[in-house]
């Protein structure tokens, strides 16, 4: 029986010692049908970006014994045209997606580790006479790993030039995960390094290169105004929005349905597709619809067994850090994405790391959609001729990443979170109470607004509700498997704030009023509740409830005065 290939993303080990293997050969014609100079490929981590730049590898590079049999029985074989171009070329291939470290050195020790190895694949150069005394010994100091960091920065453009030399035909270059260095420069605080050299090595090694055939670069993300591609005429980008490329990375659902009828286990003949779907599919790629490979490969390694499998391979700092101090409206339409519903963006393919250091919104919806955390829909043009999607939580296993990102938020030992939900939920407001008030207290903290909601507030009544709002619907999100969550919706003659509906049309439904106590106008919180549960009333919000069935229904006015708290029904 075929073995499931877990953590092996060599092309060459998959075919010859028999895992199981989805055909994705024909990206191989797609690259030459295409024919980009430069094509950069954007995909999330574990779509099988490395997989199939190794497969470019086996197929296009000119070696002593034919690898043209790892492709018998493929797609691409029926293709004799495409196939004449197999074993033709050099080729450079060179993955960064190992590259780790907390500071710029370690880094950087990694990358020259990296270009050491494909040299060193190369090493028949060090006997070719296309090669100066001068060249063979810068070529032996980046085997050695002591050349100097200039000689690093133009490894690429030199390599590119002896293998032309040498073969008397132009090299093709495969650089996989090169954004990788960047993200973590930007995790760890030393992204100006990271920028400079990506800048230096891809851009001398690629732009106007007359010994470059063709080159095709994955990565997560496009980069941009960091001078990463600054004059390299601009490279062919092909993102999860395009239709190029789009079944090539991550697979289908008759892709699915055949892995699962080949491993022949009988408890996914039996699991539920519907299930499936609504852990692992969702990612939206060009026209098509596709799964997460990583995580369908390790469910059926499982036995079928659901869980968080993609999620759990990053520690996703990042993502949680920049939710985290995100304002107050992104954390509300974070609690709209865990119930379900579309957020309307702009979309840009072009990440800036300084934007989402200063908190630019934008770019962090963007950051998130191209990184796999969210999906988008209806991609359309706007009147301002930029390109706008509804963008959603693509499946369960990405909303695990969230919801367990929003307990972070509230993870302090002294706050028993489970409990206070608990009591909110059966309807026991002064249990809750005595628990929010103290978790309120504890935990504004960790809703760091920023200085500009910061200088505002200092202006007074410009503090606004919507930041309680937030901070509430941020705790609820997580009850979305057992409670539909809905805020700022019409009902009676008005619109609530936030109304809390149990599956179980016998337990108790909740609707919620926040209110914010203004001083000046001599308020009270005892004032202001009274106030917020007559709204409830005189507004008839009730109404909705009642129609839907439910019986025990508990008007709430959770008011606020700086970190002081009223709840009162």
């Amino acid at each position: 029986m075929r073995k499931l290939p877990i953590g092996i993303d060599d092309f060459k080990k998959i075919i010859s010692e028999n895992y199981h293997y989805v055909d994705k050969s024909l990206f191989i014609k797609e690259i030459l049908d295409f024919g980009s100079e430069i094509a950069l490929i954007t995909r999330p981590r574990r779509f099988g970006k490395t997989l199939n730049l190794s497969m470019l590898k086996y197929f296009f590079e000119k070696t002593p014994n034919s690898t043209a049999f790892l492709f018998d029985g493929l797609n691409i074989a029926k293709h004799q045209e495409y196939m004449k171009h197999q074993g033709q070329y050099p080729v450079i291939f060179l993955t960064f997606k190992v590259i780790k470290g907390a500071t710029w050195d370690s880094c950087f020790s990694m990358i020259k580790r990296v270009i050491a190895n494909e040299f060193w694949r190369h090493n028949y150069l060090l006997e070719s006479p296309v090669l100066s005394k001068y060249q063979k010994r810068d070529f032996e100091a980046i085997i050695a790993q002591t050349a100097s960091d200039e000689i690093y920065r133009v490894s690429l453009k030199d390599l590119t030039t002896y293998l032309a030399r040498h073969h008397n035909t132009n090299p093709i270059v495969l650089l996989d995960e090169y954004d990788v260095p960047m993200q973590e420069g930007f995790k760890h605080a030393y992204y100006e390094e990271t920028a400079l050299f990506t800048s230096s090595f891809i851009g001398d090694g690629l732009k106007g290169n007359e010994y470059l055939r063709f080159a095709v670069v994955t990565g997560c993300m496009r980069i941009s105004k960091e001078s990463i591609f600054t004059g390299f005429n601009n490279p062919d980008v092909y993102t999860m929005l395009d239709k190029a490329y789009s079944d090539k990375f991550g697979l289908l659902e008759d892709e699915v349905k055949t892995l699962i009828k080949e491993c022949e286990i009988t408890t996914c003949q039996q699991a539920c597709l519907d299930e499936i779907r609504a852990w692992y599919n969702g990612f939206s790629s060009g026209q098509h619809t596709i799964y997460n490979p990583w995580s369908i490969i390790n469910f059926i390694n499982r036995n079928c067994e659901f869980n968080s499998y993609w999620v759990n391979t990053s520690s996703n700092d990042i993502i949680k850090s920049l939710i985290k101090n995100s304002d107050e409206d992104v954390k509300e339409e974070i609690a709209q994405l865990l119930q379900g519903k579309t957020i309307y963006k702009k979309v840009n393919e072009n990440i800036v790391f300084a934007d989402l250091d200063a908190g630019e919104e934008s770019v962090l919806w963007n950051f998130l959609l191209f990184s796999g955390y969210l999906s988008f829909k209806n991609l359309r043009l706007g009147n301002d001729n930029f390109r706008y999607a509804d963008l959603f939580i693509p499946n369960k296993e990405i909303a695990c990443m969230y919801t367990s990102t929003i307990l972070g938020w509230f993870s302090k030992k002294e706050i028993r979170y489970n409990t206070m939900l608990e009591y909110l939920v059966n309807g026991d407001i002064n249990k809750f109470t005595e628990l929010f008030e103290e978790f309120v207290i504890t935990s504004f903290g960790f809703f760091d607004v920023g200085d500009r909601k910061a200088e505002k507030r200092k202006t007074g009544d410009q503090e606004s509700e919507n930041f309680y709002h937030a901070f509430v619907l941020g705790m609820l999100a997580t009850l979305a498997g057992t409670h539909s969550i809905t805020s700022n919706r019409e009902a009676g003659l008005g619109r609530y704030d936030v109304m809390i509906m149990p599956n179980d049309t016998t337990k108790p439904a909740l609707i919620i009023e926040f209110k914010k106590v203004n001083a000046r106008k001599h308020e009270t919180l005892e004032s202001v509740a009274a106030g917020a549960l007559q709204q409830i009333a005189d507004k008839r919000y009730a109404c909705e409830l009642q129609h839907k069935g439910y019986t025990h229904i508990i008007p709430l006015a959770i008011v606020f005065e700086g970190k002081k708290v009223l709840v009162k029904q």
